[in-house]
């Protein structure tokens, strides 16, 4: 087992690692965005470089751009497709070392997962659960998207907590627990599973976090397996109860089909929003100025939230190839080409947004981001990220208006996901005592 786990970590892993290090030494600044912590951490100026570069940047190992116009148009072709098709495409070679190392657990990144896979199967995967993500049912789970964010703040006694252990994890956490009929006393155990699971998202891990990642997603997979059991002695009006009588009545779903789209749903669901949450906690206590607009101005705090996605994007890049030569945005593709959008560089494009480094919570373009991506692949939980971000973030600096980090918070160590995963806050004392 241990042998073919590392066949599988060479092949999706190792051999990038290789090739981004040798980039690296050749002072390629798109490598140092995969490697380095220092820009991992302060990405921004590097997409401006990239930018700057032109609207196709080729590494010689991908092509990158930055540039909202060359992202948004790949993202919407019908000549580009998500990364991670059939095998097929690869060499007689290559097929073989695939499959002597097996497939390994199901994860976001490899088929059937609703991330990896194009028309047909992904548009029949959305159908099963567009319904309950549509912009009526966001609407209906408002007010008690409010009961959970009032009951954790209830819970953060102070004078000192981490607003992300006890706070922005929490709150989406336990609202996708409840939409999917999945168990809220578990969130915690989904929140670290969910954490592995975020790490397969990135290209290239150290040997160590993948073995982690396969870990978590195999035992959130056979969890999950326990629960559908469960769900079919018990159904109920839910998700997950949905997804287990299309698969077991109807037939519409295969077992893997249905396990990858519940793990997705699961851990999707809280992932985007801890990270909008902790950032923008960060960015309004970072400029009271904004945060005073407001509490002044209420009736900002949706585009608030649109800009926090926009300046600081929880999903940072995206993947796509060509699947047949083409021309995008004015820029030439070969069939076979892959291409990674610099979400957050592009989230930060002066030809679309004006003095784009400054955080306005008032910006009237705001919602022009591509931070939920775009075309056929565009969130399907958007909506309810959005009204998770405005209930949990409004409802924080309402109980809390003097919030402020009694230290630096301490960002995740992925590369697509960008947020925080500790930040040290002092609550109002007021507030505390009342």
């Amino acid at each position: 087992m241990v042998v073919r786990q590392a066949i599988r970590w060479g092949l999706r892993h190792g051999m990038i690692r290789r090739a981004v290090e040798q980039r690296v030494k050749a002072g390629d600044p798109t490598a140092r965005l995969m490697v380095d912590p220092a820009v991992i951490a302060d990405p921004y100026r590097h997409y401006d470089e990239l930018r700057s570069r032109g609207p196709l940047v080729d590494n010689g190992i991908v092509l990158n751009t930055a540039r909202h116009d060359v992202a948004t148009a790949i993202l919407r072709s019908p000549d580009c497709g998500v990364v991670g098709g059939p095998s097929g495409r690869a060499p007689a070679a290559l097929r073989a070392l695939v499959r002597a190392g097996g497939r390994g657990p199901l994860g976001p990144v490899t088929p059937p997962s609703m991330l990896s896979v194009d028309a047909p199967d992904h548009t029949r995967y959305r159908k099963l659960v567009t319904r309950a993500f549509s912009a009526k049912a966001v609407a209906a789970l408002r007010s008690r998207t409010e009961e959970i964010a009032a009951g954790l703040l209830d819970d953060m006694h102070g004078p000192h907590a981490d607003l992300i252990d006890d706070y922005a994890a929490l709150l989406p956490a336990t609202v996708i627990a409840e939409m999917l009929g999945a168990p809220v006393e578990m969130r915690r155990q989904f929140l670290e599973w969910g954490a592995g699971g975020a790490l397969s998202l990135d290209a290239g891990l150290s040997w160590s976090e993948f073995r982690r990642s396969e870990s978590d997603l195999t035992a959130l997979s056979d969890w999950m397996h326990g629960h559908f059991e469960h769900i079919r002695r018990h159904p109920g009006d839910n998700i997950l109860s949905a997804l287990v009588h299309a698969h077991s009545a109807e037939g519409r779903l295969t077992d893997d089909e249905l396990t990858s789209i519940a793990m997705l749903l699961l851990a999707a669901g809280f992932e985007t929003t801890v990270n909008l949450i902790g950032n923008g906690t960060a960015l309004l206590t970072g400029h009271p100025d904004q945060l005073a607009r407001l509490r002044e101005d209420p009736s900002l705090w949706p585009r608030a939230v649109d800009e926090v996605l926009r300046l600081d994007s929880p999903v940072q890049r995206t993947g796509r190839i060509a699947l047949r030569d083409t021309t995008v945005a004015g820029a030439p593709l070969r069939a076979g080409q892959v291409v990674v959008i610099m979400l957050g560089g592009a989230n930060r494009d002066p030809a679309v947004f004006d003095d784009p480094e400054r955080f306005d919570v008032g910006r009237a373009n705001a919602g022009d981001h591509i931070a939920f991506s775009s075309g056929i692949h565009y969130c399907l939980g958007a909506g309810l990220a959005r009204m998770e971000g405005e209930v949990g973030l409004r409802a924080l600096f309402d109980r809390f208006p003097d919030l402020a980090p009694t230290a630096p918070p301490h960002r995740r160590p992925t590369r697509v996901l960008r947020g925080y995963d500790a930040m040290p806050v002092r609550l109002t004392p007021a507030t505390v005592d009342a």
